[in-house]
């Protein structure tokens, strides 16, 4: 997967446990789809989205009434980055 990952273009402090290439852009990690559908209709000058790590109470992490707070984070080829949404 770290091949898969560099080869998107996913920056190391981005990764997670999973790639996702749609169109030309890459998702990582567990991101909400509403955002990603929202990022798609968008389509801002941006490389991807990355929820770093993986997050209690994001899609797939959740745990019972447990939720933590996460930023969605979108990146661009030059290697800057900015918080997207916070959830």
């Amino acid at each position: 997967m770290a091949l898969i990952k560099a080869d998107a273009g996913v920056p190391l402090q981005l990764q997670s446990c999973h790639t996702t290439l749609i169109g030309d852009y890459v998702f990582e990690g567990h991101i909400p789809a509403d955002v990603i559908a929202r990022f798609l209709d968008e389509k801002p000058n941006a490389k991807g989205l990355a929820v770093p790590g993986m997050p209690i109470g994001s899609p797939g992490m959740e745990m019972g009434d447990r939720v933590d707070s996460y930023n969605v984070i979108a990146w661009n080829d030059k290697g800057g980055a900015m918080v997207y949404e916070s959830r």
